[in-house]
């Protein structure tokens, strides 16, 4: 590995947005005091059995930075069959993704309240049958975007962990982080971009869930979606 790729993958991490925001109610105190533990994937820096982790589920997705948690907690009702793991460094966010565990009494879902890389390092090969990276942090002033999640060396790192002809979505509402994600990951050869048209990255895919972030029009552009499959 090259020492830029090194360096990328052990950097701190660093949120555009804010980690800690605004104080948790007192619902939200309570929650991560009393339901953290078992929500959360286990701390550690040893490998993860996700069929311990996630008993009878037939397929594994990964949400890396679910936000508010809309996302991910519709999904998993959509998806009662299928492990979602969400990583999320904001604490607000962790929060309201407890409420949502708790209050669609859902069983299919684990935190990991923390750099989704470390996550990433932690799982074995080929377990993913699905990535969601909504509308990460954009780093859109150019000195920052070298702190940019979509770079080769994520990709080397997230790869191995994806089945063959598994799904990653990328999305985002910044059209310089559009631009550079889509030739990151088609120069890379293992992932296969799915659009056949222009309403294939300019229209919502079928099954997205809107999210309160996509709602408050933040970008520079209208979002993008881009659907690929690995190679």
């Amino acid at each position: 590995m090259s020492d830029t790729k090194s360096n990328f993958r052990h950097r701190p991490l660093r949120s555009f947005g804010r980690i800690g925001g605004r104080p948790l109610s007192v619902r939200q105190k309570e929650l991560m005091a009393d339901k953290m533990e078992a929500s959360r994937v286990p701390e550690g820096n040893a490998g993860l059995d996700l069929p311990s982790m996630f008993p009878g589920k037939k397929a594994v997705w990964l949400e890396i930075g679910f936000g508010g948690a809309e996302h991910m907690i519709t999904q998993a009702g959509r998806q009662p069959d299928t492990a979602i793991i969400g990583c999320e460094p904001f604490l607000e966010g962790v929060a309201k993704a407890l409420a949502g565990i708790e209050d669609e009494r859902l069983q299919n879902i684990r935190i990991w309240p923390d750099d989704a890389r470390m996550l990433i390092d932690r799982l074995p090969g080929q377990c993913l049958d699905r990535v969601f990276i909504l509308f990460p942090d954009p780093w859109p002033k150019r000195r920052q975007q070298k702190r940019r999640l979509i770079q080769p060396a994520f990709l080397d790192s997230l790869h191995p962990k994806m089945k063959p002809g598994s799904a990653l979505r990328f999305a985002t509402d910044v059209k310089s982080y559009a631009d550079e994600a889509l030739l990151t990951i088609l120069s890379d050869g293992r992932f296969q971009w799915q659009a056949a048209a222009a309403d294939d990255w300019r229209q919502a895919p079928a099954d997205h869930v809107r999210t309160r972030y996509e709602t408050k029009k933040l970008g520079d552009c209208d979002p993008v979606w881009f659907d690929f499959l690995t190679r």
